[in-house]
């Protein structure tokens, strides 16, 4: 088996990662790390929760000169949610050699960023408008930078940023090294690619097959407050040999260790980031603590148990504006959940389609033109997307609140981490205004106008 060892990363790096214990590369970290240390332009295709920020940000860093305060590495991303996660993820990666990363991105005071790269930032990880702005302030030089990564570009191109993204990269040397990074890959995105990677090698990762003969998998409708009650049942009821519960954040990590370790309770819990590298073949059951951020992490997480020719159990938690999650999940691994209980046997059935006991009503936005009176449209992005728990009628409920009528707001997609919606021009900035700070799915609803 591949160690991270076997790929030529420096010996800082290495030791880096045993602390935050990954042992074992994922497949686009196996096959993009060796190309990217060769130095060459690199396009990867792969599903969030593949462990991509790995797969580009350790040859980054193995490059990285720290005794160069310029900007040697720059990494675009299309919202400011990703940013930091990226900047958390470098930062533990390159803590063992002195690396100083910094995060730029919008929704922040921008003063305070000039003065991060003042005092040094030798790979700076940011948001394209921000990055864009740094840079006609002179605040951001990049005549140092040999290394450009594009994280997400599907989202970018999703959000109208493509043409700031050329102006950046036509500001970089020409002799840098490009790594370009989507899910999918559009037209505008292939088209980018051929313009600015030279010839680039192409690496495919294929979303990770379920293996669910020796999962049985269950789920189990929880209010978010009622979760840790709902942990303690299931423990209870299941009495695992070895148990490993997945939460989405760190801070969510640490609140749950509390609470059980005052209650006397031992098991493992973990982020998606943290148990990239753990396998340990005895583990008999997964506990989803919350919904996964997509299907192909979801298929991570349970294939932690069930190794080995053992057999394992899962159980998610869902909470009740979640079930759409959960048939997307369902759809993705064709099986059916059982519902759990205190006696829960029954083994999932292997389906075709969603199940239909997810289905419900949907409220969509009108995709018609708008009618004469509201005048021309304005692109809006929602800070809020299906992480968070949000469909589409989440939005159109919230901007009706502000006075907005449901004939009024238009094009609603709600993606991963943020969504996006138009209406008319003449309440965009009052839409933005009244609307941003209320609840909205899990989090709390901030509105911007796109480009703005």
């Amino acid at each position: 088996m591949t160690t991270f060892k076997d790929l030529g990363l420096a010996p800082e790096i290495l030791e880096a990662l045993t602390e935050v214990g990954y042992e074992t590369p994922s497949p686009i970290q196996e096959q993009a790390i060796p190309t990217l240390l060769e130095g060459r332009d690199m396009i990867g295709q792969a599903q969030t929760g593949s462990g991509k920020t790995a797969a580009f940000g350790l040859p980054l860093l193995n490059y990285v000169d720290a005794s160069d305060p310029d900007v040697q590495a720059l990494v675009l991303t299309p919202t400011r949610e990703l940013c930091i996660q990226v900047t958390q993820a470098i930062r533990s990666y390159g803590a063992k050699k002195g690396i100083d990363v910094v995060a730029v991105f919008g929704g922040a005071p921008i003063k305070t960023q000039q003065a991060q790269l003042r005092s040094g930032g030798q790979v700076v990880v940011g948001t394209v408008g921000r990055v864009k702005d740094l840079i006609s302030r002179h605040s951001l030089v990049l005549h140092s930078c040999r290394f450009v990564v594009l994280d997400e570009a599907d989202e970018m191109l999703d959000l109208g940023f493509l043409e700031d993204v050329e102006k950046i990269l036509s500001l970089t040397p020409s002799s840098r090294q490009t790594a370009l990074f989507s899910a999918t890959m559009p037209p505008e995105i292939r088209n980018l690619s051929e313009k600015y990677l030279y010839e680039p090698a192409l690496v495919k990762v294929q979303a990770e097959n379920l293996t669910v003969d020796t999962v049985e998998q269950f789920s189990l409708e929880v209010p978010r407050k009622d979760k840790p009650d709902a942990l303690a049942a299931v423990l209870k009821a299941e009495r695992p040999g070895q148990a490993i519960v997945f939460m989405r954040t760190k801070i969510g990590c640490d609140q749950l260790f509390r609470k059980l370790k005052n209650e006397g309770m031992k098991v493992l819990i973990a982020t998606d980031v943290a148990a990239r590298g753990l396998d340990v073949s005895t583990v008999t059951h997964v506990i989803n603590f919350d919904v996964p951020n997509s299907p192909d992490t979801y298929v991570h997480r349970i294939g932690r148990t069930g190794r080995v020719g053992r057999s394992g159990r899962a159980v998610t938690f869902y909470e009740p504006k979640q079930d759409t999650d959960l048939a997307a999940i369902e759809k993705h691994t064709g099986i059916t959940m059982g519902k759990w209980s205190s006696g829960a046997t029954t083994i999932p059935q292997k389906t075709t389609a969603p199940p239909k006991r997810h289905e419900k009503p949907k409220i969509e936005a009108k995709p018609d033109a708008p009618a004469k009176q509201d005048g021309p449209l304005q692109r809006l992005i929602a800070s809020v997307g299906k992480d968070d728990g949000v469909e589409v009628r989440d939005i159109i409920a919230a901007l009706t609140k502000v006075g907005l009528q449901g004939e009024q707001i238009h094009n609603v997609k709600v993606l991963g981490r943020f969504s996006l919606l138009e209406v008319p021009q003449s309440e965009a900035e009052r839409v933005c205004r009244e609307a941003s700070g209320s609840k909205v799915g899990n989090a709390e609803l901030k509105l911007e106008v796109a480009g703005g």
